[in-house]
């Protein structure tokens, strides 16, 4: 089947495509289906598979070959058309090798004249890097190897290098996951730089906004955006859309949310009253956090200063366990986990609920060594948890039924 492959703007899909491409197949075509109008267009009309491969052979000037050739049509959510065409190669020119990428697939098959090919393609979603993959870019593979294996052995790393893993953390929230962002540093090794890349970006989002909404709906989608900062500002960091606006309802802001978690710009994060299997069955739908898909946009739009980050005495800045929090949740929902966070009918609350090889782990994120905490015990002893996690500044360990993970080792985990 043709495959699509989702994603934020600008988290690498084009790269990654013609990079497999070169490396598997002869030859390729690359079509991009956003700033072709005339190959846009065309797919208006007969979308008959062999048609549209003579047509690409002819605007490419590449003879498209089964099994040598692969047909890459980016930007598709441009083209309701050419989504729609990719049944028909799945049904009647499956000898075809066709890959489709979509920055905004998930704002475009939610509006009403797009219809999808359910069932006739293979889906896949492309993240920002991850802590891992930023230690790769920035040439420390064996640093990501020894983080591993001690978290495979759950044993302490020795403290040179748990303290450089930290130091590499720090740096991480600043560049964020963003490629661009990520090469700026490593060219630069300048966080101004960095944060001119990311501002790009932004404007980028600003931009996708203003072209795949209407005038209104832009406005909204902008205001929920630009207030996640300030929700996460907040004690009770549930969404507040009066936050957003005085007066505003999930009436007015819904549409809005929904669109910034189906760009990937934002993560939706639901609350669960309990610590029951499957932890889906019991979300509360109307009870969410809102974190941003990249940790480094988020500290480039809160305006978090650099220094306050690589500071060793970062302890007492209540904003940066919010970046923390931030960051977890990307690394969660990277390695295949949904977000759940989990609250009481009183005060307790938990950052977030997972399900680990058939059971349900508390989950606490603490951006320091400061890791006293009443609700994961109080979850642990209710629904009587073989053991809980605690993300934090401390390294390896395991005591009193709960696991220490260091915060650079959160993509260590997986649902099983």
């Amino acid at each position: 089947m043709p495959l699509i492959l989702n994603g934020a703007r600008q988290v690498g899909k084009t790269y990654i495509l013609k990079d497999f491409a070169g490396s598997h197949f002869n030859q390729f075509v690359y079509i991009n289906l956003e700033t072709n109008s005339n190959i846009n267009s065309y797919f208006d009309g007969d979308i008959n598979p062999m048609h549209l491969v003579q047509y690409l052979e002819s605007v490419s000037d590449v003879r498209i070959i089964p099994g040598e050739t692969l047909i890459i049509l980016d930007e598709i959510q441009s083209s309701s058309r050419a989504l729609l065409s990719l049944k028909a190669f799945c049904e009647e020119a499956p000898q075809y090798h066709i890959i489709a990428a979509g920055s905004l697939l998930g704002v475009a098959v939610n509006r009403e004249k797009y219809s999808f090919p359910v069932g006739k393609v293979d889906e896949l979603t492309m993240f920002p890097m991850d802590f891992e993959e930023f230690q790769w870019a920035v040439k420390r593979t064996a640093l990501s190897q020894d983080i591993l294996t001690h978290f495979n052995q759950n044993l302490a790393l020795p403290n040179a290098l748990h303290n450089e893993a930290l130091e590499l953390y720090k740096r991480y929230l600043i560049t964020g996951g963003m490629p661009a962002a990520v090469k700026e540093y490593i060219d630069s090794s300048s966080f101004l730089t960095v944060r001119d890349v990311q501002g790009r970006i932004l404007n980028e989002y600003i931009a996708d906004m203003a072209k795949y909404a209407n005038p209104a709906t832009t406005v909204k989608i902008r205001a929920c955006y630009n207030s996640i900062p300030a929700q996460l500002a907040k004690e009770n960091i549930k969404f507040q859309y009066k936050t957003v606006q005085r007066g505003g309802t999930a009436t007015i802001f819904g549409e809005s949310i929904e669109w910034l978690v189906y760009a990937g710009i934002a993560l939706k994060c639901q609350k669960t009253s309990h610590g029951f299997m499957p932890v889906s069955a019991y979300a509360d739908l109307s009870d969410f956090k809102l974190y941003m898909g990249d940790t480094g946009m988020l500290t480039m739009k809160s305006g978090m200063a650099t220094q306050t980050i690589l500071s060793p005495l970062q302890e007492d800045n209540m904003f940066l366990g919010m970046i923390s929090e931030n960051y977890v949740a990307q690394a969660l929902i990277c390695n295949g986990f949904s977000l759940y966070y989990w609250k009481n009918e009183n005060t307790a609350e938990l950052d977030f609920v997972v399900q680990i090889s058939g059971e349900v782990i508390p989950v606490e994120v603490k951006k320091g060594k400061r890791t006293k905490s009443a609700s994961l015990n109080m979850f642990m002893k209710q629904y009587n948890s073989g053991y809980g996690i605690r993300i934090s500044g401390k390294n390896f360990g395991f005591e009193n039924h709960i696991r220490s993970v260091p915060l650079y080792a959160v993509w260590c985990l997986m649902p099983e």
